[in-house]
């Protein structure tokens, strides 16, 4: 099965738990990581981060991308890693999705880094804005590049089990 691990990160937690996820499943499958960032970057301190991340997730835009190689028929499962913002899911994520509506016919799973609360609606939104019944595995962590836990990896392990 060949699977493609789609992510967002700001400020690198989810950028970890994407390299340890594609660690781990490379030794059962092909795996691709694919990065995606906004053409203008969201501020990444203060105030300002807060305010103009909240207010692009709250009104669901989409900003443009810098240009990455995907192509939806290679893959059988899309692994989206998003941080929680303001109980959803971030916009570049949203774009990605708008721009290849062929990632909702595959297998879906998907992570959340967050540090406020929220990951379970934003979990929600994601599973209605992809139309999926269901996803195939589910993994929420509390900033684990910035607070590292062995719990983390234990909950890494049994997302990628799932997985298998």
């Amino acid at each position: 099965m060949k699977t493609a691990i789609v992510y967002y990160s700001l400020e690198g937690n989810t950028k970890y738990t994407a390299d340890k996820i594609a660690d781990i499943l490379k030794a059962s499958c092909e795996v691709d990581i694919i990065r995606i960032e906004p053409k203008k970057a969201y501020p990444d301190k203060g105030f300002k981060k807060f305010f103009w991340g909240g207010k692009s997730a709250v009104m669901a835009e989409m900003p443009t991308l810098q240009p990455y190689e995907f192509d939806a028929t290679k893959y059988d499962r899309i692994i989206f890693g998003t941080p929680v913002w303001a109980s959803t899911f971030t916009p570049p994520i949203r774009t990605f999705i708008n721009e290849n509506p062929a990632v909702k016919e595959k297998q879906i799973a998907v992570f959340t880094c967050f540090s406020g609360g929220g990951a379970d609606k934003a979990l929600a939104k994601l599973q209605k804005f992809l139309e999926a019944s269901k996803f195939e595995a589910e993994l929420i962590l509390v900033d684990p590049k910035d607070n590292v836990k062995e719990e983390d990896d234990s909950l890494i392990a049994e997302f990628c089990e799932k997985l298998k």
